[in-house]
């Protein structure tokens, strides 16, 4: 089936390539390149693919014949499918763990004050009951530049404080995210603008960024600081990006995209950058962390978007169905407005009218707009891979392929 003249599935390759930074596509991105990583998952695609186009014989052979023909005859493909095959033995978590065991105490240290209230609400989200996903990475991309500029593989103490930074960055997000969304539960547990209200809510999350700020600049290094200022400029900018929309459907999926980069994936590629810098003064090493950053930053979040239509709120640890009920339209949203585009009009109005969200939620689901959404997650990690893909073979770079298998299949 096509819809608007064209096949759903490329307008995912579409989306893509058209989101990748334009220097990314000119100087790193041959067509055979593309080839190579779009067959890599071939098995996936077809899957896709085959409800909406009938696959003759000779498309097969054609496919079998570039498969053979490119796929092991480039170096940094077969590098990256070995390293992904063997990456299944380690578990990123298990690897960095040493290096995280103090995080959460180490934050209280840097969040002390004599006044018990704020004291207790500053420490609230930092109960070690959090994946601690950011300083994994973080942590796990010192290391793998560590080795790659032929380094101990031990953090330096600039890097071990930046993961315990980029924590604190995302816990202060969090906490000014639940009071704009009103949100009343966040990991399980009623959010801090329920317990103490939004004004506390609000110096909480100012505080806990103040802290990071001044843990920051401890570090000593201008270019890191400049880098994970950024950081909260992207989160400011992300946050009014989403409450407004685009008209134009093409305009709207660049809008979502560039979204998601700034309030989620901008902190994590801009983490796995400062480690990089601390170690490494080539500006191709920084572009490889910045990148593998980025890419696994955005399948997260489009991961994320779609669990808020599969995953029940007890997975979750927060209601389902939030984003249609705060008038967001994400991924499986926007891919099922091409099959229904009577959603149009709901995204335009964000859901606003009585039956509108139960509507929407209906027609993702009679859409491919899951698949789609997940295809493009998988796209995303596919380029993650090829990035990290250019270090030096080490357990922590095939650690940081493992993740993005999690990534893609976590159900929480």
């Amino acid at each position: 089936m096509f819809c608007g003249g064209k096949s759903t599935v490329y307008s995912v390759e579409s989306i893509f390539l058209q989101c990748l930074p334009t220097h990314f596509i000119t100087l790193h991105t041959s067509p055979i390149l593309l080839m190579q990583l779009f067959i890599c998952d071939f098995n996936y695609f077809q899957g896709l693919f085959s409800r909406h186009v009938h696959t003759t014989s000779l498309g097969s052979s054609l496919f079998t014949r570039y498969r053979t023909k490119l796929l092991y005859q480039t170096p940094k493909l077969c590098s990256c499918k070995r390293t992904h095959s063997d990456a299944k033995l380690i578990d990123p978590f298990s690897m960095a763990q040493n290096d995280l065991n103090h995080l959460y105490d180490d934050i209280k240290k840097e969040l002390f004050v004599s006044k018990s209230e704020l004291k207790s609400l500053c420490d609230y989200y930092f109960d070690g009951q959090g994946k601690a996903f950011r300083p994994m990475i973080v942590v796990l991309m010192a290391r793998a530049c560590n080795i790659h500029s032929n380094r101990d593989r031990d953090l330096l103490p600039g890097q071990r404080a930046i993961a315990m930074i980029s924590e604190m960055i995302h816990t202060a997000s969090l906490v000014h995210d639940d009071v704009i969304d009103g949100s009343d539960k966040r990991r399980g547990k009623t959010t801090i603008n329920e317990v103490w209200g939004e004004r506390k809510a609000i110096l909480a999350g100012d505080f806990i960024l103040s802290a990071a700020s001044m843990a920051l600049a401890r570090i000593g290094n201008n270019t890191v600081v400049s880098v994970l200022s950024q950081v909260i400029e992207d989160l400011v900018r992300g946050e009014f990006m989403q409450l407004g929309s685009k008209e134009n459907e093409n305009e709207r999926f660049k809008h979502y995209l560039e979204k998601t980069f700034k309030k989620t994936a901008s902190l994590i590629a801009n983490s796995c950058k400062a480690v990089s810098i601390l170690v490494n003064s080539d500006p191709e090493v920084h572009e490889i962390a910045y990148q593998y950053g980025r890419n696994v930053g955005i399948a997260f979040q489009l991961v994320d978007d779609v669990l808020d239509f599969t995953a029940c709120a007890n997975q979750l640890g927060k209601p389902s169905a939030t984003d249609l009920k705060l008038g967001l339209a994400t991924g499986p949203v926007l891919f099922a407005c091409q099959q229904f585009p009577e959603l149009h009009a709901m995204i335009m109005r964000r859901f606003s009218s009585s039956g509108d969200v139960d509507r929407a939620w209906q027609y993702v689901l009679e859409s491919d707009g899951v698949d789609q959404t997940n295809y493009l997650a998988r796209r995303y990690c596919q380029e993650a891979i090829r990035q990290i893909g250019l270090l030096r073979p080490s357990p922590e770079r095939d650690a940081l392929v493992r993740l993005t298998e999690m990534v893609l299949t976590r159900n929480k």
